[in-house]
């Protein structure tokens, strides 16, 4: 979908930096910019002593970074005797050695293959089988959950930050020789058409699938946080790529594609990432003043904790600004509440840029993108989509476009997509159409341009025959001031064939009760939309990783409770 800004539209135009040409398969493609993973990591060696890890007292820079990255690859090769194509697990932390390990898969021309580090071992069992690794790059927190399979398999282990015994064919990284400054990765042929990853989905409606990119489709989102921040920039009435370099607080799980958007963005101009090894808003807070933290990347539900942080030390501390350094909020993996915006101009004017989108495994991180004066107009919206990224709105599965502002299944093609799922043919015809649309499952409408999430479709709720959207009946409930989250999801009824039920968890002293709830919903949604039980819960609602609410957990709680509250008074 074009732009339709004009200082955007001057950044695509032909000569431009970010100029468009259409790919032999249909779809949109940078013109110009790196092919592969490789071509874009030897580009940071430049960088030198610029930091680019930071990880309490340790301080990684890009130099070390990059030396690191090659020595490794090198031993893959030449010792391993890997070849391109054979694919290698990563499964820990946030650790330095993260990105060691991920840039030496792509410098040995492997095909990455981040774990979830919270999996079990049944879990890991399970993708392990499915994408048969040839080497196991793990912590020693995640050592004893892979350590059977790779014992099984006779797969080579290499371990990080391990202490104790290991086992036949596992090495301990620490115990490798120390690599030289100016170490050169292997001499491997890579290209754009090769596959670059595998990132598992968060398997929240199923069994997760590995996703498939292609060095290019990498590429493609590697440029796509680039045109973003230069539009960004134009907005501002700033010269795109002049400043500071950003820092960045880094709170994502690296093994999620939401981390890539800000890692892409802040590699490429050799800028520093912030690693905490648990998340903590109040440790957020110290780390941002420690390094002058600049920009905030994570979920909305952590950013909430950390602008709660922020206001609590303001509020106990007269003159106190705990957030002076920092000039952008982004977040996603997960829906943005509309307020989070609200709250966040309301207490900081422009001064610090808001940045919302819309990425999923499938399209290799963030494809869609809010920020800025049309983020604060447009709190709802996820944005509109970069240079590379085409949008359909498809009405009731049919392939026919729906309409302007017309509800239908957001639809999506361009360079960052995924090929399909890992040796899964039928998920792949299921999810991509012939022609290379993805089918992403999510209801949206498309306003000038704009994308709004309306919901998922299998979490819409038809009750009597009406479409009840679970996004817009949270946005309402997170509004009221003393709810701190809120899930609602469809239940059972003999009748109407569904209703509405809400999961909230409220601020601590709080005396609002469900009927109060109930009422401010039915004060701003029609009398359908409003929730026949409400269920309040003091833990926090159940997530995973990155943010998302796992409503199969809910779903249970809910039937539970509805037996027990037949009036349906919560």
């Amino acid at each position: 979908m074009p732009q339709t800004d004009p200082a955007e539209a001057a950044l695509t135009g032909p000569g431009a930096p970010f100029a468009v040409v259409r790919a032999e398969n249909g779809s949109l493609m940078y013109a110009d910019g790196p092919r592969t993973l490789r071509e874009f990591v030897e580009v940071t060696w430049a960088y030198g002593d610029r930091p680019f890890l930071i990880a309490g007292e340790r301080t990684v820079t890009y130099g070390e970074f990059f030396a690191a990255a090659s020595a490794l690859a090198n031993r893959f090769v030449d010792t391993y005797g890997l070849r391109p194509g054979d694919r290698a697990v990563i499964a820990m932390r946030n650790h330095p050695e993260w990105q060691i390990a991920f840039w030496a898969a792509q410098l040995a021309g492997l095909i990455a293959v981040p774990l979830n580090a919270w999996w079990t071992e049944e879990e890991f069992t399970y993708a392990l089988d499915g994408c048969a690794p040839r080497v196991l790059l793990v912590d020693g927190e995640r050592l004893p959950r892979v350590a059977r399979w790779a014992g099984r398999e006779r797969v080579r282990t290499v371990v990080f930050h391990h202490d104790g015994e290991v086992g036949d064919r596992t090495e301990r990284y620490e115990d490798l020789p120390a690599p030289g400054p100016a170490v050169a990765p292997p001499d491997v042929e890579v290209r754009a058409e090769d596959d670059a990853t595998i990132f598992y989905t968060s398997g929240t409606t199923g069994r997760p699938k590995g996703a498939v990119a292609t060095h290019l489709a990498q590429a493609g989102a590697a440029m796509n946080p680039r045109f973003q921040a230069a539009a960004s920039a134009l907005g501002l009435g700033q010269i795109p790529g002049q400043g500071p370099t950003p820092v960045t607080l880094m709170t994502f799980p690296f093994f999620h594609v939401a981390a890539f958007t800000s890692l892409y963005a802040t590699m490429a101009v050799g800028g520093t990432l912030v690693l905490m090894h648990k998340w903590d808003a109040r440790q957020a807070l110290e780390l941002v003043r420690l390094h002058r933290v600049t920009h905030y990347a994570g979920v909305p539900a952590t950013a909430l904790q950390f602008l709660d942080a922020a206001a609590r030390e303001e509020a106990s501390t007269p003159g106190a600004d705990p957030l002076r350094t920092l000039t952008k909020l982004n977040t996603g993996g997960a829906a943005a509440p509309p307020d989070l915006v609200g709250r966040l101009t309301a207490r900081y004017g422009e001064r610090v840029e808001p940045r919302n989108g819309y990425g999923l495994t499938e399209t290799s991180g963030g494809v869609l993108a809010n920020f800025g004066a049309q983020y604060r107009r447009f709190p709802g919206s996820v944005g509109r989509p970069t240079p590379v990224t085409e949008v359909r709105i498809v009405v009731s599965g049919t392939g026919v476009a729906g309409g302007t502002g017309e509800v239908g299944e957001l639809w999506l093609r361009g360079q960052s997509l995924v090929r399909g799922y890992w040796r899964d043919e039928a998920a792949t015809a299921e999810a991509f159409s012939p022609d290379g649309w993805f089918r992403t499952g999510d209801l949206a409408t498309v306003h000038d341009g704009r994308v709004s999430i309306v919901d998922r479709i299998k979490d819409m709720i038809v009750r009597g025959g009406e479409n009840v959207y679970c996004v817009e009946v949270e946005a309402v409930l997170h509004d009221h001031p003393d709810v701190t989250d809120a899930a609602v999801l469809g239940v059972p009824h003999p009748v109407l064939g569904e209703e509405v039920a809400a999961v909230v968890r409220l601020r601590p002293g709080a005396r609002t009760d469900t009927g109060e709830l109930r009422a401010y919903v039915a004060g701003r949604l029609a009398a359908f939309k409003v929730p026949a039980h409400v269920l309040v819960r003091e833990e926090p609602l159940p997530r995973n990783p990155v943010g998302k609410i796992l409503k199969r957990e809910l779903r249970e709680l809910v039937r539970e409770f509805i037996h027990t509250d037949s009036d349906g008074d919560g």
